[in-house]
């Protein structure tokens, strides 16, 4: 592939507005595969770090996400570009890159196939099923244990926070999210990690769905964003609610203000 071979194919994953150009740099990199800059919109591809084709095209929609995210910035900042050093590979980031991965999956663009490899198809059923599963399995009966903890702490009159800061020396966040896997129904076939997002979700239709598309194949960044984005609802909504936050925020400072002038005239 050349360098415009490879824009088209980004174009044909999703079209962007804002100009921009693909450069194999001919290099070999030790610290990056490639990089887009955004002043100059332009996507470095050191071509010399891949093998294959796909290598190269899983890097350059990599660095797409980048361009196509920084357009939708600019258009909403009135022309501004992205602030340096501010974090680029943000929840938000790996969602859209993902997507992105899966439009150009369904085009016949890039590809993923485990079944090209039947040593790494066998070894991924035995993470699956014998670490991600077990795992969770374990986790869950861990949470129920910690729940029949905590009501032995409160029958024996010890502070339970005590008893997991310096008994079980387990962070309390950790038992947080680690009892609440015994308290709600998820499939440990997630694995830890995925189960901690599921059982966060408060709805048993929400979590449904967000299961049905993690073990469907969608990252777990991807699920995490939309099920934001249904969380946030009308937009209309969501900034009447900004609106009384900022409300409550300014009659609060107006109030501290005035207390700090009448106590200024009493000195």
């Amino acid at each position: 592939m050349d360098n415009e071979e490879i824009k088209q194919k980004l174009l044909q994953i999703e079209n962007t507005e804002l100009e921009f150009t693909v450069t194999m740099t001919g290099k070999e990199s030790t610290r990056v595969n490639g990089l887009y800059k955004p002043e100059t919109h332009e996507i470095l591809l050191h071509n010399k770090n891949f093998k294959s084709d796909m290598q190269l095209i899983y890097t350059a929609i990599h660095e797409y996400t980048h361009h196509l995210l920084t357009e939708e910035y600019i258009a909403e900042t009135g022309g501004k570009l992205p602030v340096k050093g501010s974090k680029v590979h943000t929840a938000a980031f790996w969602a859209r890159f993902h997507t992105l991965l899966q439009k150009a999956e369904e085009l016949g663009i890039y590809k993923i196939d485990i079944e090209e490899s039947p040593e790494l198809k066998e070894l991924t059923e035995k993470i699956r099923k014998e670490y991600m599963e077990v795992n969770g399995k374990l986790m869950q009966e861990f949470g129920k244990l910690l729940a029949e903890a905590h009501k032995l702490c409160e029958k024996a009159n010890i502070r339970y926070e005590d008893y997991l800061d310096r008994i079980l020396c387990l962070p309390r966040n950790s038992a947080k999210d680690i009892t609440k896997l015994g308290a709600v129904e998820v499939d440990p076939a997630l694995g830890f990690d995925n189960m901690k997002k599921v059982a966060a979700l408060k709805k048993p239709e929400d979590r449904a769905a967000a299961t049905q598309s993690i073990l469907g194949g969608k990252s777990p960044d991807t699920v995490t964003e939309l099920m934001k984005k249904a969380k946030s609802g009308d937009p209309r909504e969501k900034l009447e609610r900004e609106k009384n936050r900022l409300t409550k925020t300014i009659e609060a400072l107006q109030q501290r203000l005035q207390y700090v002038e009448e106590s200024l005239g009493q000195l």
